[in-house]
């Protein structure tokens, strides 16, 4: 299935049924009053939080939603039925805007959970309403309220404990293909990963937490060079950043050092809320050479990095310190909650 996480829609609520005019008419009562019904209420449309949904790519076939009108009220006081609501699944972690106004309408974040984004009308008023001591038989109805119309943008941030930060190939997905059940698509070339892929870490029989791999960033990702300013925006929603970095750098890319500081930077670029969330410094593929070798490199690197922060060096291959990090990540994960 194609991800999508950003579409433009155009909803329309019901609108309100129009009011009665109408007039008692029974055998013998030959001047009865007024008995006109109001108009029944339109439809909401309402947003609705599914956790079994991963992209909006349904919304690519259909731009244009509209919920039911509400029935024209009748005589004998009988008030017209009102339109149905539209309810429109949506993944969870879907935030909506108004495009007319660029107010966050708000965020989906919860299964089940409900956002009205456009209200119906009000039904109109029957006659009855405006009988008056100096008027026992007005024939005054009025028209129901129109619908809201609203252009809307939602856009999806998946949502993850823990999210994959690195250049392309630096081994993220064949990572997050070790540690849970999730199957990314792995190969030896880059931008492997096309779009977000989540797997889920089950720790014991009571706990587990989400990865998201995204796709590799490169330098100027945050003005949109590659895949990465597309995806960026996914890895707001996560508690923690494990940046990775491949130990023998793939072939034409930059040294480990530069690495570190071109996806720190734009990681600064493209917001600080981002730049400023826990990370830990994650060494990978080191199967491809000694442990010795791999233990001096990763010394060097983080002395000329600079880096303050928790360090680890793994093999997704052959599972080398995979469980040390697991066991880590689930600790500061549960201590954070």
């Amino acid at each position: 299935m194609k991800f999508v996480d950003e579409v433009a829609i155009q909803v329309k609520a019901g609108n309100g049924g129009g009011g009665s005019s109408s007039f008692r008419r029974e055998k013998y009562i030959p001047m009865g009053g007024p008995d006109g019904g109001d108009g029944g209420k339109g439809g909401d449309v309402i947003l609705v939080g599914d956790q079994g949904l991963n992209t909006l790519v349904d919304f690519r076939h259909q731009r244009s939603f509209d919920a039911q009108n509400g029935n024209a009220g009748k005589g004998r006081q009988m008030t017209g039925r009102s339109g149905e609501d539209l309810q429109i699944r949506v993944p969870t972690g879907t935030e909506v805007y108004d495009l007319e106004t660029e107010q966050k309408l708000g965020d989906i974040t919860e299964h089940k959970q409900q956002l009205i984004i456009a209200t119906g009308g009000k039904g109109g008023l029957g006659n009855i309403h405006f009988k008056s001591s100096v008027n026992r038989a007005p024939k005054r109805s009025t028209p129901g309220e129109q619908g809201q119309t609203r252009q809307i943008k939602l856009e999806l941030k998946v949502l993850a404990d823990v999210g994959l930060l690195g250049f392309p190939n630096a081994g993220k997905s064949t990572f997050v293909d070790a540690i849970s059940q999730a199957k990314p698509k792995i190969a030896d070339y880059p931008f492997t990963t096309l779009y977000p892929a989540l797997g889920v870490v089950r720790v014991d029989a009571e706990s587990s937490f989400v990865v998201a791999d995204i796709p590799g960033l490169i330098e100027g990702a945050a003005e949109g060079a590659g895949l990465g300013i597309q995806f960026l925006k996914h890895l707001q929603r996560t508690g923690l950043l494990l940046h990775m970095v491949e130990l023998p750098a793939y072939e034409g890319m930059a040294d480990p050092v530069e690495q570190f500081h071109q996806l720190s930077h734009e990681l600064e670029k493209f917001s600080e809320q981002l730049q400023g969330k826990p990370r830990w410094l994650v060494f990978t593929k080191a199967d491809l050479m000694t442990a010795e070798d791999s233990q001096e490199l990763v010394k060097g690197y983080v002395e000329a990095i600079g880096w303050q922060g928790p360090v680890y060096c793994i093999s997704s291959i052959n599972k080398h310190n995979l469980n040390a990090l697991i066991k880590d990540i689930a600790e500061f994960l549960f201590m954070e909650e």
